[in-house]
């Protein structure tokens, strides 16, 4: 539809449309379509995502790339058959989306043994109980799950069996909940946990190379500005511009991170039950962030200067939040293998930020932590272009901010 309605339109305004470059608009348009749908199937299939949200930024970047090959190399093309497809593609994917949301939600049958209670909290799925290990009809579920881990009784395994055997999806609960939840259960770590937890060497030398690129250009570029705020915040309270703290890195080594001070420069001010650790958190409205943090936090200027931290092969862009020291040693007297968060560089935004927010209570670490072992299992640049689209999507709205 993108490539020919353009061309059949084209053909109806010129009679003669070997006058114009309509082929290479049309190997454009294809290339641009096919790039696009790579690109948004690869972005929805984690979970929490709303497909709808990615169909303009997948499709506005890949027809942007084309045009910019257009541009670079000065490759003559129709302005109106590559527009035209543009608009085309953005129409049908937006008309596809909403006649899928009309549909009815995904069914499962729950074969009804071991921890298959906990799906019950999902609520995106129509969870349908099995009460008799028979075959179900076909239409009535489209999918089933079960607790592999759990003793089951021989005449549901054969039941599995079969519903397998006749094509219907079996499911092993933990894998789904992860699926569905975006995070990793990790009440214990098992020899195929450790395994699925090892981040792809080559793309880990790839993300340092684009941290780099993107960083120095911004220090540079951000440099005025960044004297300019710091100017601010001693205007408007005591103490530096600056604030650094120890925290824990890359291969649990300990580095300063470098961050705008948004709080008051006073040590005495703790928090409401002088809990240590809780003074190490933000709370929410806590009373010694500054009039001028306030604004810092919520649109996240407080971050920018951990650029140098990225420069100085600290931090990525993209990450697990780096923790205080103090916490870290907390975490991990209390979970025996939160230490392997630390497989990969913290970064200013991650897939806990951007699902969870800030995390204010001790009880919520455990969650964030699931989050994180998220992130690593599935470490590729699918996952980091995501993430970098949520983050601007909660600046532009201050989501989260503490």
């Amino acid at each position: 539809m993108a490539v020919a309605l353009p061309l059949m339109l084209r053909a109806g305004l010129s009679p003669d449309p070997a006058t114009s470059p309509i082929w290479m608009s049309a190997i454009g348009n294809l290339t641009a379509l096919a790039l696009g749908f790579y690109m948004f199937r690869s972005l929805t299939i984690f979970p929490g995502i709303k497909a709808g949200s990615y169909i303009l930024p997948a499709f506005s970047i890949s027809y942007g790339l084309v045009l910019f090959v257009f541009w670079a190399f000065r490759i003559d093309y129709s302005r109106f058959l590559f527009l035209t497809g543009f608009a085309v593609c953005l129409a049908w994917h937006l008309l596809i989306f909403f006649l899928s949301q009309r549909a009815q939600s995904l069914r499962i049958g729950v074969v009804p043994f071991g921890e298959v209670e906990l799906l019950q909290k999902i609520t995106t799925v129509e969870w349908v109980p099995l009460t008799k290990p028979r075959l179900v009809k076909r239409k009535s579920v489209e999918a089933i799950v079960a607790d592999f881990q759990s003793h089951l009784p021989d005449e549901w395994e054969r039941f599995l069996a079969d519903a397998a055997l006749s094509g219907v999806t079996v499911y092993h609960v933990k894998q789904l909940r992860e699926s569905l939840t975006g995070r990793v259960q990790i009440d214990h770590l098992s020899e195929n946990n450790f395994g699925s937890l090892i981040p792809a060497l080559m793309y880990v030398k790839l993300k340092r190379a684009v941290d780099l690129a993107c960083a120095l250009p911004a220090a540079i570029l951000l440099t005025p500005a960044l004297l300019m705020i710091g100017l601010l915040i001693r205007m408007d309270s005591p103490g530096p511009a600056l604030f650094r703290q120890r925290r824990v890195g890359a291969g649990g080594a300990s580095f300063q991170v470098i961050k705008f001070r948004t709080m008051k420069h006073d040590s005495s001010i703790r928090s409401p039950d002088g809990n240590a650790l809780r003074h190490a958190m933000t709370q929410e409205n806590d009373l010694r962030i500054t009039r001028l943090g306030r604004f810092l936090r919520r649109s996240r200027i407080d971050e920018l200067p951990q650029v140098f931290n990225i420069i100085m092969g600290q931090m990525s862009w993209i990450g697990p939040r780096p923790e205080a020291e103090v916490l870290s040693e907390w975490y991990e007297s209390e979970l025996p293998f939160y230490r392997y968060r630390h497989i990969v560089k913290p970064g200013i935004t991650g897939w806990a930020q951007v699902n969870q927010g800030h995390v204010s209570e001790v009880e919520d670490v455990f969650g964030k932590l699931q989050y994180d072992f998220y992130y690593i299992k599935n470490f590729s640049p699918w996952l980091d272009i995501l993430i970098a689209m949520r983050t601007i999507a909660i600046i532009a709205t201050g989501r989260g901010s503490r």
